[in-house]
């Protein structure tokens, strides 16, 4: 498939949803990205989803909807989603989420079920346990990390960009043209003061969302009634162990949720599940099926 998108905007409240659009197969694949992340990060998935198309939005504070203005959250980023598939015409989708999209995606499917024909949630869509007592800003930091880190940082060129990156230790090993292109993407002002389009307050805000509102995820995944596909990567967000969805926090859900399964996809952590090829070539599948 092509492998640079159209892009086309979508009035949403407050302004306009920048979607990109791989593919003009009779199918539709609507991607949802992660929380820092932008509409680029489908862009391994898009070589592989050949008969389809394949539509990701770059969510409100991300990419080029980074000026977009909240309400943030799940139940917003769903809504945004909704109104991309009502614009095209195009639902029933399948729905690819990856980390945060998941959520979204999970959320979207409970609350527009006319919209959503299966969903495969890419390392997120189930609750994650938070410990009591701790402070939303020092969670973030802790679990985002380098991600979350460089929202505030600037950068004196596009090489100081790639190389912050390159030492990311779940990248180091598998480090790629669309890595680059996304970060290409993700870039925005002049040197020597760049820095990423992505919105630190949209981060925060969503990031924060399972304190705020601790039981839309779990009352979405309840409601569902559309097959879900989990994707499960075997690290973490640092290609650390144990990853983000052991055995023992999906296992409760198979049970829940009404038409659940899950798969791990060996040798990947939470970036290379969806940017190396293993995992896009899954998703991909899962997605073309």
């Amino acid at each position: 498939m092509e492998t640079t998108p159209e892009y086309f905007d979508v009035a949403v409240g407050g302004g306009e949803l920048r979607v990109g659009r791989w593919g003009t197969g009779p199918r539709t694949v609507l991607g949802i990205h992660g929380v820092t992340a932008s509409s680029m990060s489908l862009l391994p998935v898009a070589r592989h989803v050949d008969g389809t198309t394949l539509i990701a939005p770059d969510l409100r504070g991300r990419g080029a909807s980074g000026e977009l203005p909240g309400p943030f959250g799940m139940a917003a980023h769903a809504a945004d989603c909704a109104a991309v598939l009502d614009r095209l015409g195009a639902g029933p989708a399948v729905v690819v989420g990856e980390s945060m999209g998941a959520y979204v995606g999970v959320v979207l499917a409970a609350s527009r079920p006319d919209l959503v024909e299966r969903l495969v949630l890419v390392d997120g869509g189930l609750p994650l346990p938070v410990p009591e007592g701790i402070d939303v800003d020092t969670l973030i930091d802790a679990v985002l990390g380098p991600a979350v880190a460089r929202l505030r940082q600037t950068f004196p060129s596009r090489g100081a960009y790639l190389d912050f990156w390159r030492a990311h230790p779940a990248l180091q090993d598998d480090w790629s043209d669309d890595i680059e292109a996304y970060l290409d993407y993700d870039l925005t002002g002049e040197e020597p003061e760049l820095r990423s389009r992505v919105s630190e307050a949209a981060v925060r805000a969503d990031g924060a969302e399972n304190l705020v509102d601790p039981g839309l995820v779990p009352s979405s995944l309840r409601a569902l009634t559309c097959p879900v596909t989990m994707l499960r990567a075997t690290r973490g967000l640092l290609n650390q162990v144990p990853p983000l969805f052991p055995d023992e926090l999906v296992a409760p859900w198979r049970d829940v949720v009404r038409d659940f399964s899950d798969e791990i996809v060996d040798d990947t952590n939470h970036y290379t599940i969806a940017f190396g090829d293993r995992g896009a070539k899954t998703i991909a599948e899962h997605a073309r099926r």
